[in-house]
């Protein structure tokens, strides 16, 4: 038997939710239900979803916010966003904050289920994606995330920060693609936080000293001018 997919639907309207879970429970997806934005982060964090419906205006705390600290925290679960705002800024605002499609009020009921069928299927790829383990290892180093410690290319021992250890992570996850500043900044730093680029620029000097053998000619970790940092294998 094939497991449902998982729908967290965030929707404080009551008449709109009810239809809502009602409709897509019959389209065979498996419903879990928020009514304001606090119980929604809540669910998030105790749970995994293939997709987030997520109603911009929410008590508690609101969907924009809603959506903000789950990419904070690194996750991509795909989010569809419904507001009775309209306007192109409010849609970009949604979209910048890190919903992937935008649904404005009243909506056609056969579109929403249109959309939502195509982001399950993007969650569904995602999925696929490869996470790392405990332990990575690449060339002749090898980290292990647990300990937040590595053995050097040269043999050598050596012990992590926590922040050294999550960039890290985050550049192996995101193998032969280029991560953002930003993304960096949110994710290892936090959301409040905004060091220099050349906060980040100094980690990737350590992990050259660390795991390149010609430090001045990196095969794995590289800045990227302008864009951001990679990691290649």
């Amino acid at each position: 038997m094939v497991n449902k997919a998982t729908i967290l639907l965030v929707e404080d309207e009551e008449n709109l939710h009810e239809a809502l879970k009602l409709n897509l429970e019959l389209d065979g997806y498996e419903v879990t239900s928020a009514y304001d934005g606090k119980l929604a982060l809540e669910a998030v964090n105790k749970e995994f979803f293939n997709l987030i419906i997520l109603d911009v205006m929410l008590p508690e705390v609101d969907g924009i916010t809603v959506a903000e600290n789950i990419r904070v925290h690194n996750n991509e679960v795909p989010i569809l966003m419904l507001s009775a705002k309209n306007t192109s800024a409010d849609k970009i605002l949604g979209l910048k904050k890190g919903a992937d499609d935008y649904l404005t009020k009243p909506f056609n009921l056969e579109e929403l289920l249109l959309r939502v069928q195509k982001l399950i299927d993007k969650s569904n790829r995602l999925q696929q994606k490869q996470t790392i383990g405990n332990t990575y290892s690449f060339g002749n180093n090898t980290i292990n995330f647990n300990a937040q410690d590595a053995i050097t290319y040269n043999g050598e021992k050596i012990a992590l920060s926590k922040k050294e250890a999550l960039l890290l992570k985050l550049l192996i996850e995101n193998k032969n693609e280029v991560v953002t500043r930003e993304k960096i900044l949110q994710i290892v730093w936090g959301y409040n936080v905004y060091p220099t680029t050349r906060t980040i620029d100094n980690f990737i000097l350590s992990f050259r000293k660390y795991f390149e053998e010609d430090s001045r000619n990196p095969q794995y970790f590289h800045s990227i001018r302008g864009l951001g940092y990679k990691y290649t294998d």
